[in-house]
């Protein structure tokens, strides 16, 4: 995994990263330490696409929550900056199209009379709880959480395209990616206004490059 490094700040980057390696290396239990989230931990357990993603319905599930843990991790978030509010309300845009597709297709919905910060799959809850409490512990980390989640939802979608037949799905996941495009846009400049530092978690350091330093594109 190379380090995409914005300079300045690069050794709060490294003290994050420090914290994280320490509570993951005493944990017996989970890897999804709400001290110290371990990018490499949600790799490992969502390895294998074929539950998640082992058709349609699958994958509709999975994102329906997997959009909603974006919106809440950055309503939690929202005291940190102004962004998160913004991002927010489009992530509930992103979760509710999900929510058409699963009641067009007479999928169980989720999240389901589910409140903020409460979710079906462990993985994900694990994963919500983790992300608040690391974001939580100053601005920049806010912001490298963000950026993470949106590298992440980018890396899923591109997985999920994979397995997508049906037009309306697909159409809702290119919608979606290139939303998470824009909103990784978006927190990547307030990184470099903090003059803060960035590794990449989820896709490889030239392409996130490729998209954090390209134009906006139209759309949510």
């Amino acid at each position: 995994m190379k380090a995409y490094l914005i300079p300045m700040v690069v050794a709060l980057g490294a003290s994050l990263s420090a914290c994280g390696d320490a509570g993951n290396g005493g944990n017996g239990g989970s890897r999804y330490d709400a001290a110290a989230y371990d990018a490499s931990a949600y790799d490992a357990a969502t390895a294998d696409g074929s539950a998640r993603f082992a058709d349609e319905a699958a994958l509709l599930r999975w994102l329906r929550e997997e959009e909603k843990l974006a919106h809440d991790v950055y309503v939690a978030l929202q005291g940190r900056s102004m962004v998160f509010s913004n991002i927010a309300a489009s992530e509930q845009t992103h979760t509710e199209a999900v929510k058409v597709l699963l009641d067009r297709y007479g999928i169980a919905d989720p999240s389901e009379g589910r409140a903020a910060g409460s979710f079906a799959d462990p993985t994900l809850q694990s994963l919500h709880d983790a992300l608040v409490a690391r974001g939580s512990a100053s601005n920049v980390a806010a912001l490298q959480v963000g950026a993470e989640i949106e590298e992440l939802d980018i890396a899923d979608l591109r997985e999920m395209r994979g397995v997508a037949t049906s037009a309306d799905v697909r159409a809702t996941l290119d919608t979606l990616e290139r939303g998470s495009r824009n909103h990784l846009r978006s927190f990547w400049r307030q990184l470099q206004m903090a003059g803060a530092s960035y590794t990449p978690q989820h896709l490889d350091a030239a392409e996130f490059r490729a998209i954090a330093e390209s134009a906006a594109e139209t759309g949510r």
